[in-house]
């Protein structure tokens, strides 16, 4: 029981480590913190499609063809009379346009639509000061506060105001940008942001919090040699309470 007691302590104290290292990291990246470069996330909310990802075809007229694919991991995936179609980093709008375009030469007025089945491609992850931390797929268009919500929502211990959503391009910089929960939950929604899979939401500690933790981190050696630390970071933490 005294193992297994100290292993829960040590483990506390390294994701304090890292609570901290991550928010100290993500102040710098903000800089100044004010609006998101370059006009921030896609507001239209455009779903790109990616492996391995199922697609519903349906092309009309008589004969009607209709399939279920799946992206494959190239990008590509396979469609009657046509081949190879590329699907990776397109909406569904497009791809169907493609295949329209293509198998024109074989179905008069051929009419295509192609419907997202299954999105298994896009993931984001939220952790820090939320109920639980987690990693889940994007079904649909979803936005910010939903995410924190399938996750069972902040702490009491979040700073809410200092929210960041970090996003990566491929081959460039990540983006940080910063979202205030407080602000939307009184109605300003400018920063309830469209998700793209591979969004990363970090929920910070507040002041309170950081200082709880950081001394939580630092005194865990001596409470395993004196039997005291964690009280004492708990209750800076917690206020007292």
């Amino acid at each position: 029981m005294e193992t297994r007691s100290r292993r829960s302590i040590a483990s506390r104290a390294a994701g304090a480590s890292l609570a901290l290292l991550l928010t100290l990291c993500l102040a710098a990246c903000a800089g100044s913190g004010g609006g998101p470069p370059g006009g921030g996330p896609d507001s239209k909310g455009a779903y790109r499609v990616g492996p391995p990802d199922q697609l519903q075809i349906s092309i009309l007229p008589d004969p009607v063809i209709e399939r279920e694919v799946v992206v494959r991991p190239d990008g590509m995936i396979s469609v009657d009379l046509v081949g190879d179609v590329p699907a990776a980093g397109r909406t569904t709008e497009e791809i169907a346009a493609d295949i329209e375009t293509r198998i024109g030469r074989f179905k008069r007025d051929a009419r295509v639509t192609v419907a997202l089945a299954a999105a298994l491609s896009s993931e984001v992850t939220v952790l820090g000061e939320v109920s639980r931390s987690a990693t889940f797929p994007l079904s649909r268009q979803t936005r910010l506060v939903e995410a924190i919500g399938t996750v069972g929502g902040t702490t009491v211990f979040a700073n809410k105001d200092s929210i960041r959503l970090i996003r990566s391009a491929e081959g460039k910089k990540a983006s940080v940008y910063k979202v205030d929960l407080d602000a939307i939950e009184e109605g300003d929604m400018r920063t309830n942001y469209v998700l793209q899979g591979g969004d990363l939401i970090y929920v910070p500690p507040g002041a309170m919090a950081t200082v709880g933790y950081a001394l939580q981190a630092l005194l865990f050696p001596f409470q395993q040699i004196f039997g005291f630390g964690t009280n004492i970071a708990s209750t800076v933490y917690t206020g007292g309470v």
